[in-house]
């Protein structure tokens, strides 16, 4: 009877960590969701798969200080940051929430060098919204 033949982990060799620096993005689009008490940047490629992402919470931002431009700010350089290195050069950019993070954040997008085609406003906006709750009776 042959000897089964070890097979070596994919973890172990390394292969997942080349495969990240090979793949060249020229095209992306940058997800920001900037609410009251955070920020998070997610950066993707044309089809929607999650490349880089960051917010104010994983900057180091503890408490009320992640709602803050200037987390914001931290936020959307450290997420850009990796992509840039991996050569991405256009973006579109989709803005979603009423925090005070949404400008600083589209500032440090601007910044990094990254040209910027299309910049969407996709905060969420009921119709009617839900029913509202019935008359209270005392």
């Amino acid at each position: 009877m042959a000897k089964p033949i070890p097979r070596s982990g994919l973890r172990r060799n390394g292969r997942i960590g080349l495969r990240k620096s090979t793949h060249k993005i020229p095209k992306g689009v940058i997800h920001v969701q900037a609410s009251f008490n955070n920020t998070i940047v997610t950066v993707t490629d044309v089809r929607g798969r999650v490349i880089s992402w960051s917010s104010a919470g994983t900057c180091g931002f503890k408490g009320t200080r992640r709602g803050t431009p200037f987390a914001a700010q931290t936020a959307a350089g450290t997420a850009i940051r990796t992509v840039v290195d991996q050569g991405m050069q256009r973006a579109e950019v989709m803005i979603k929430g009423p925090g005070l993070g949404r400008d600083a954040a589209l500032r440090a997008i601007r910044r990094s060098g990254i040209l910027l085609s299309y910049i969407c406003d996709v905060t969420p906006m009921p119709h009617n919204g839900c029913r509202p709750p019935k008359k209270r009776r005392v």
